[in-house]
């Protein structure tokens, strides 16, 4: 078998059920599903047997240990000689194994791509995506680059040879979550093995439903980034401490603007600027007033999550975090 898709579910069945329709619409056949139920309540036990009559579907519960143990539960037991791994929130196009197989060569052991919204998603949905993965807020990062060197896979859209994924004993077990998958790719390059993008292979990822869970999850990715920091200094990119600067420098127009405007000027031209641009890619008004409310919570949380952790690891010297690596 070619492919072996992975996914951990928790309490998710109306998503497993999008993502495994999306599956049966492949142009490209050789592949199986493995789905690992990570100790839900809510299962989606029926609907993977449901589509295993439509394509080979291999359904386990296991004890809820968190997705990076599920994710190696899932490939211990997988027939396929890459493995796709993919979050039970994504809908597969029906060209993306077929575009997958295209790009495969003997050289490279690891590939990504891209993650973007649906035209079915809702609002909200589509604002964050716009927030998380917009030229103008991110600088178009998550795989959209198709030349980039060294590029860290990532859980939510990850091609990888089977065979070196076991050698590299899969997917670290710690506590610096959601950093896992960026840990185990930093690792894999240090380990010699090669990545490359595959942009045109992209998914589409649901996200976060709200301003106040998007929040939550963009600040543990600022707290996280720190961590990893810490672990990996040679993986510090300037742009890591963009949410700051622009945090800083919104300050700083507000505070100065009763006597110089023109900072302000600058920060509303940027705001305008995101409220067009996806106006504009979304087709709505409405999408791109959120995408602004998204994109502030975005630079907010990931500041206050970065800067809380500096100042707990560094001025208080807090060790809670566990810098190290644990392993099962």
């Amino acid at each position: 078998m070619k492919f072996s898709l992975i996914v951990p579910v928790y309490n998710r069945p109306d998503e497993m059920k999008e993502l495994l329709d999306s599956l049966e619409k492949q142009d490209f056949k050789d592949f199986e599903l493995v789905v690992v139920e990570d100790g839900s309540t809510i299962l989606s036990e029926e609907i993977c047997k449901e589509y295993n009559l439509k394509f080979p579907v291999s359904y386990f519960f296991k004890e809820n240990e968190g997705p990076s143990i599920g994710r190696n539960y899932g490939a211990e037991r997988t027939k396929g000689k890459y493995l796709i791994f993919t979050d039970s929130d994504c809908i597969l196009p029906s060209d993306y194994l077929s575009k997958v197989d295209a790009e495969i060569t003997d050289d490279i052991q690891g590939y990504g791509g891209p993650d973007e919204s649906h035209p079915d998603f809702n609002d909200m949905q589509k604002a964050i995506s716009y927030s998380m993965t917009s030229t103008l807020t991110t600088g178009g990062i998550r795989g959209r680059k198709k030349k980039e060197k060294n590029y860290v896979l990532r859980s939510f859209n990850m091609i990888i040879l089977k065979e070196a994924f076991l050698k590299m004993g899969g997917f670290p077990t710690t506590k610096l979550h959601p950093g896992e998958d960026t840990i185990f790719g930093i690792d894999f390059l240090k380990a010699g093995y090669k990545t490359k993008i595959i942009a045109d292979a992209h998914v589409y990822h649901k996200r976060r439903n709200s301003i106040k869970s998007f929040y939550k999850q963009i600040s543990n990715f600022g707290k996280v980034r720190y961590l990893i920091t810490k672990l990996y200094p040679e993986t510090f990119k300037i742009t890591f401490l963009f949410p700051t600067v622009f945090v800083l420098y919104t300050l700083f127009a507000l505070l100065i603007s009763p006597w110089a405007i023109i900072p302000l000027v600058l920060l509303a031209i940027y705001i305008i600027a995101i409220f067009i641009d996806s106006s504009i890619k979304n087709k709505s008004i409405k999408v791109g007033v959120l995408s602004v409310f998204t994109t502030l919570t975005q630079f907010f949380g990931y500041h206050l999550g970065f800067s809380k952790t500096i100042w707990k690891v560094e001025v208080k010297k807090e060790d809670e975090f566990n810098l190290g690596i644990i392993k099962k």
